[in-house]
């Protein structure tokens, strides 16, 4: 992790946010980023983390990560590989218990020029008022699941032929 004076590029107040939510940097993420409100909900804060990786401001992502929180802040030396371009949030849902909640989302980057994209379904939990990204809990995209219901063994052939799915397209 680079240190949090990293040169990145400047996002102007005015701007639009690099979180991708087409509201002005001003009052979408940089507030949140300086620490002047928190945010409202879990997606809230995974944007603004999104943006302090553009912005290069480790330290906020230092504070909002639930494994470095409450440890000392270390910068590390030099650049970050990647150059944060865009995020797309997919979904953002409750949690089975209160004050736990799930985003799924694309955070695209570009490497050594060569676009990639980091696909992520991250837990989120409240505690004192503020949410904290605890941890990944799937990398990349949800299974894809059939619209159709799975076609057992004794009913009737989807094929149409009339016989049992067994004695037909089983085969």
């Amino acid at each position: 992790m680079p240190t949090e004076t990293t040169v990145r590029p400047l996002v102007d107040s005015s701007s639009s946010c690099p979180c991708g939510s087409g509201r002005p940097y001003g009052t979408c993420c940089e507030p949140v980023l300086k620490l002047l409100r928190e945010p409202e909900t879990a997606e809230e804060l995974m944007r603004a983390r999104f943006t302090a990786h553009v912005v290069g401001n480790y330290l906020f992502l230092h504070r909002t990560y639930l494994g470095t929180a409450k440890l000392p802040f270390q910068a590390d030396e030099g650049a970050p590989a990647e150059n944060w371009t865009r995020l797309v949030v997919h979904e953002h849902a409750p949690g089975r218990i209160p004050d736990m909640a799930y985003v799924d989302f694309s955070a695209y980057y570009t490497q050594d020029g060569h676009e990639g994209v980091l696909h992520e379904k991250a837990e989120f939990k409240r505690s004192d008022g503020r949410w904290i990204y605890t941890r990944a809990v799937r990398l990349g995209p949800a299974p894809v699941r059939s619209a159709h219901p799975k076609v057992g063994r004794n009913d009737p052939c989807p094929c149409g032929s009339g016989k049992k799915y067994k004695n037909c397209c089983l085969k």
